[in-house]
């Protein structure tokens, strides 16, 4: 059995339904073969930068942002079952609350991050609370208005930097090392993406884990079993948002300038496609569509104008035949 399947297959079933993907995963099912998988991929990492070109570092430097928000994205939709088309929001909340605090008023990098993440905790409190009893569409819309309305907002505040947004904001450094470099955000970015990974897994394994998969299932069913369910749902939006502000206050750093079109419409719906593309519950699904959604365009650029043409024809093929998701959750 997967351990982050959501629900489990017949034995007759399973061998059919996995593609090479998940055949792959599966023959790392041992915890001492997961481990040493763990390894071949953390060396990768680490090697990555230092045999590729500067443009190549950049372009997965960006895939591993993804990483980071479309495991949180994966929180809220896959885990809790709830769709949410305004995750930029908590992306634009950190990235704002860190330039703001850096560029304007001197804050420290490291000090200002502890409060952009109270601010994106707070702003799932908010988009949380008063939409948690609304489901299906309804739900998508309101969060689809709480995007828009945070973007808006950030075009329109003086302190954001209207719609020029920030520039100038200045580069972290820890212990006197400046963080500067295409290959330190790397690294950076790495190291967060191993993290999310880390603590995506120890959530679907946790109490909370198992309550957000009764609650996604059956909502009135898991509260007859004594779930809280507004809690519950609340709590994936709390960490979910936590998860996209981290990736914003990294991400407005190494730009060094943010602005507001950098978190619009657009780029909820490519987290959310990363997301369902990979297998929608499925943290190896979702990795795999982050890059996939990052490196894809990028792979296609000999194509010129029709590359995203090209691309939106492939990804339409993979949902047909895959309407599932590249990696799946196995079904009985």
């Amino acid at each position: 059995m997967d351990k982050h399947s959501l629900s489990t297959p017949s034995d007759a079933d399973e061998p059919q339904s996995r593609n090479p993907f998940q055949r792959l995963y599966a023959a790392f099912e041992s915890p001492g073969r997961r481990r040493a998988l763990h390894a071949v991929i953390l060396v990768i990492l680490i090697v990555t930068p230092w045999i590729s070109s500067q443009y190549t570092t950049v372009i997965l430097t960006n895939a591993l942002l993804y990483v980071v928000l479309c495991l949180g994205l994966n929180i809220v939709v896959g885990y809790a079952g709830l769709l949410d088309l305004g995750y930029a929001a908590f992306f634009a909340v950190g990235a704002y609350t860190a330039g703001i605090l850096t560029q304007q008023f001197g804050v420290n990098f490291w000090a200002a991050i502890p409060f952009a993440l109270m601010a994106a905790a707070l702003a799932g409190v908010i988009i949380g609370g008063p939409t948690l009893r609304l489901r299906s569409d309804y739900l998508a819309i309101v969060t689809l208005g709480f995007g828009e309305i945070v973007r808006f907002s950030a075009r329109n505040l003086e302190i954001t930097g209207g719609a020029s947004g920030l520039s100038q904001i200045p580069e972290p450094s820890l212990f006197g090392w400046y963080i500067d470099s295409s290959i330190d955000f790397y690294y950076v970015f790495a190291v967060l993406a191993v993290l999310a990974y880390i603590a995506s897994q120890r959530l679907f394994d946790s109490r909370l884990g198992r309550a957000w998969l009764y609650v996604r299932h059956d909502e009135d069913a898991a509260e007859a079993m004594g779930i809280n369910r507004v809690t519950t749902k609340l709590a994936a939006y709390v960490i979910g948002a936590i998860f996209g502000a981290i990736g914003g206050i990294f991400f407005s750093v190494n730009l060094g300038a943010i602005s507001p079109e950098s978190f619009s419409f657009q780029q909820s719906v490519l987290i959310l496609l990363a997301v369902v593309l990979g297998g929608m519950g499925k943290i190896p699904g979702v990795i795999l569509g982050a890059f996939i959604v990052v490196l894809g365009p990028e792979l296609l650029r000999d194509f010129g104008t029709l590359r995203l043409l090209i691309f939106a024809v492939l990804l339409l093929l993979i949902m047909l035949f895959r309407p599932s998701g590249i990696w799946p959750e196995k079904r009985s």
